[in-house]
């Protein structure tokens, strides 16, 4: 099965390269481009692709708020933030409205099309800077903490997947085996009701389990 695709970007220069590039992947298919927010919406409304490469600057609407309009219809759609803008007035509004993956324009080919499979698997995609924002972000406890409702085990294995680990090295960190890890965050994501590994990173942070530096 072909990762379906759509590029959001208001750049025909970066849309037409994403695209040379992608179609050179067999596993991966560019099914529609957009040249801002509203238009990104009407594509994941219209072609319901796996993944929507989105910028973050873009006229008529932005790639914020268009991602958070499209998790609201299409909350199974992963929207990956593909941007110039690293720094943490970006990186965070991006993952609280939804993004499941934030990744700079400067990323080797290679390595984006490794997050973008990645990122349909259901691991982390995010970019160091990204994660040192999500990592260090002070933030203050919010009413209906959910973390309450985890195990101790549960909690491990969130702290461990906040920290950008796959199942392999979580089951390593913890001395479990991977179908434990993967029972465990699927108990995580319910109990928190949250859809990927990123968010569920996010309240991680906002409720105090993961602390600022």
């Amino acid at each position: 099965m072909s990762i379906r695709i759509v590029i959001a970007d208001d750049h025909q220069v970066v849309r037409r390269g994403l695209m040379f590039f992608l179609k050179t992947q067999e596993d991966i298919e560019v099914v529609g481009e957009a040249s801002n927010g509203e238009e990104a919406i009407e594509l994941a409304n219209t072609l319901h692709p796996h993944i929507i490469l989105m910028d973050l600057i873009m006229p008529i609407m932005d790639g914020i708020e268009a991602t958070k309009r499209i998790k609201v219809k299409n909350p199974e759609i992963k929207v990956l933030m593909l941007t110039s803008f690293s720094d943490q007035d970006h990186v965070i509004p991006a993952l609280e409205a939804g993004a499941s993956g934030f990744q700079l324009k400067d990323i080797e080919p290679d390595e984006l099309v490794a997050s973008i499979r990645k990122l349909l698997q259901g691991e982390n995609s995010l970019h160091p800077t990204a994660t040192n924002h999500l990592l260090t972000r002070i933030s203050r406890k919010e009413p209906q903490n959910r973390l309450v409702d985890l195990t101790n085990r549960e909690k491990d294995v969130l702290l461990e997947l906040s920290k950008g680990k796959s199942n392999k090295e979580i089951a390593s960190s913890l001395f479990i085996t991977e179908k434990t890890v993967k029972t465990h965050i699927s108990n995580i994501f319910s109990k928190l009701e949250v859809s990927d590994r990123t968010q569920a990173a996010l309240y991680a942070v906002k409720h105090g389990l993961v602390e600022g530096n």
